[in-house]
């Protein structure tokens, strides 16, 4: 039976983790692989086995071209990757990471588990929002929530502190996304004013950035580009991730990358030093492309640098000190670090599960809509209709007309953005009202109707005031998937996880077959003839069988088979001992000869 508990999912570019509420407060669950936290990596096997998390990243180095990660920079998009001929979605990937995290969630519970909220950036539009939606469907969860990333880290700051009234600045970069999210905390409701970022922006640039330099580096000493050499580029990668965390504590990192590739003279090595002063210099753009989301959310919120009373730190990267002294220059203050940066978001999304599902109830969450939503109006142009920052659940209603005499037909096309021209904004949707009575320009009234659910996820109404003629639309984006798409996934992905628990099964089978072999081995040789034969014929004829089974590739039947081993073991042993018993208790006349032997 399935629990009624909500797990609070941080679905992260690098990094994802998992969090449930206990006790009234939330905690990390730890991995089948005793980590905190989870790698967003997933990798297939040359024989198609499928990998997720720690052994994944593990394997990347051998295995780039078959490895995925950081997908979710793609999601929303159609991007697609390849793999043994199937295109796998960014929504396919991202659902093996949640499945991963639901299954050790589960081990830890010991209860089936089908509830989640799942995190998002806050400046995710519309179709990533969908997609990260859909994901979690795929993984054979019911998604009660998409929270913003800083939202649900301010409620994890805060949840100890709602008697206190407080403005907050969550300052969010992650391993591939930045966000900044101001907050209003009054008698334990949590409400956003402003929220800004950029999609693209992350812990992997500042790894890149240290990558590019050791590419140059190399080339300039050994004469060789190793800009198409996958497993070299896979070295450089995460020792550019080892240097930026070394350099967050130390003032110089050594590089060591032996045998990093060859040519006609031989093997090449990388040996080289890098000091923070140069990492700064190298990622300095980066911290300051990070300035004007804050300063524009700021803006938005109406607040100057003196009113935020406290600055939240959360994502792996803050730990840059370059980043840490950004925000101290403009806030004139230290950043609060009272919260562990990698593990926030999820704990914050694990009490709004709690929320959800009722078991806490002194917590109120407004969040807000990111981005501006409207439609293309006559001569290209974006007319908004919901303004950004507005909070949401919201609904919102604007009447356009016809351009045309006569006009029977009006299509809505629906946007998301903040760029004037409707050409530069995202294109979300388009659909037609048809059927409009012909009339002048000018004289039907259409309305428009925006409805944004808590998720953020838009639904729209076109309605002839005239005629009452109607068509509604949730938003999906173009290249994304059908309902019917995300179904046949989550299918695919439970058969997936069948496989895998067959999987498991047939390599416990396996270890316990070999060391059955051993002791069956073993035990025949000591105590035939001394037991009924049929007991060690049993253990001979099932062992075989074994053998036989181990010689070759392991089928399904294994699993029976070293089961009927172990079964033949039993009762042998049953039989040993009833003997030994035996002897025992008849008075010395039935003592064997080596009972003999030792008393003499």
């Amino acid at each position: 039976m399935a629990s009624d508990k909500v797990i609070g999912i941080d679905l992260g570019t690098t990094y994802s983790c998992v969090a449930v509420m206990e006790g009234g407060k939330p905690t990390v669950i730890v991995n089948a692989e005793g980590a905190r936290t989870t790698p967003s990596v997933v990798g297939f096997s040359r024989t198609g086995e499928r990998i997720v998390g720690h052994l994944a990243k593990r394997q990347a180095v051998t295995n780039p071209s078959r490895t995925i990660q950081s997908i979710k920079r793609e999601m929303g998009s159609n991007y697609r990757v390849n793999i043994d001929s199937v295109a796998y979605t960014p929504e396919q990937i991202s659902a093996m990471i949640l499945q991963k995290l639901r299954i050790d969630a589960e081990a830890y519970i010991g209860e089936e588990l089908t509830k989640a909220v799942i995190t998002c950036p806050a400046y995710f539009n519309d179709s990533q929002r969908q997609a990260t939606r859909d994901a979690g469907q795929i993984a054979g969860l019911e998604v009660m929530r998409i929270i913003n990333e800083p939202t649900a880290s301010a409620l994890a700051y805060g949840l100890d502190k709602l008697n206190e009234d407080a403005v907050i600045l969550v300052y969010d970069l992650g391993g591939g996304t930045f966000d900044v999210s101001i907050l209003e905390i009054t008698d334990g409701v949590f409400e956003v004013k402003a929220t800004n970022g950029n999609n693209r922006l992350g812990g992997d640039d500042f790894d890149q950035a240290v990558m590019e330099w050791m590419k140059a580096e190399f080339q300039k000493s050994q004469g060789i580009d190793l800009s198409n050499d996958l497993m070299a580029i896979q070295r450089l990668k995460e020792t550019a991730e080892k240097t930026k965390i070394e350099l967050s504590t130390a003032m110089m990192s050594e590089i060591h990358l032996p045998f990093l590739t060859a040519d006609a003279t031989g093997p090449k090595h990388l040996e080289t030093t890098i000091t923070r002063a140069k990492f700064n210099e190298l990622t300095a753009q980066l911290v300051e492309a990070t300035m004007e989301p804050l300063e524009q959310a700021m803006r938005d919120a109406g607040l100057s640098a003196d009113q935020i009373e406290n600055v939240l730190l959360v994502g792996g990267s803050t730990r840059i000190p370059a980043v840490q002294d950004a925000i101290k220059r403009y806030f004139q203050k230290d950043p609060v670090k009272s919260v562990n940066p990698d593990e926030a978001v999820a704990l914050g999304a694990a009490i709004q599960g709690s929320i959800l599902s009722g078991e806490t109830q002194e917590v109120l969450l407004l969040d807000v809509t990111p981005l501006s939503l409207g439609i293309e109006t006559a001569g290209g142009l974006f007319t908004k209709v919901i303004e950004r920052n507005t909070t949401v659940p919201t609904s919102r209603t604007m009447t356009f007309t016809t351009t045309e005499d006569g006009q029977t037909t009006v299509e809505v096309h629906v946007l998301q953005g903040e760029r004037e021209l409707a050409k530069n904004n995202k294109s979300l949707a388009k659909f037609f009202l048809e059927g409009i009575p012909r009339t002048p320009r000018g004289v039907p009234k259409i309305e428009v109707s925006f409805d944004i659910d808590a998720d953020g996820i838009v639904h729209v109404t076109g309605r002839d005031a005239g005629s009452g003629i109607k068509q509604s639309i949730t938003i999906k984006r173009s290249s994304g998937l059908s309902r019917q798409e995300v179904e046949r996934m989550e299918r695919d992905a439970q058969e997936f996880a069948q496989q895998d628990h067959e999987q498991k099964e047939m390599i416990n089978a396996r270890i316990k077959g070999e060391t059955l072999v051993m002791d069956a081995d073993k035990t025949i040789a000591k105590y035939e003839g001394s037991v009924e034969d049929r007991y060690i014929e049993q253990v001979k004829t099932t062992l075989a069988v074994v053998k036989e089974a181990l010689a070759g590739e392991p089928t399904a039947e294994l699993v029976s088979q070293v089961a009927a081993l172990d079964v033949a073991l039993l009762e042998l042993g049953k039989a040993i001992y009833a003997g030994a018993r035996g002897g025992s208790s008849d008075g010395g006349g039935g003592r064997s000869e080596d009972s003999v032997r030792v008393e003499k």
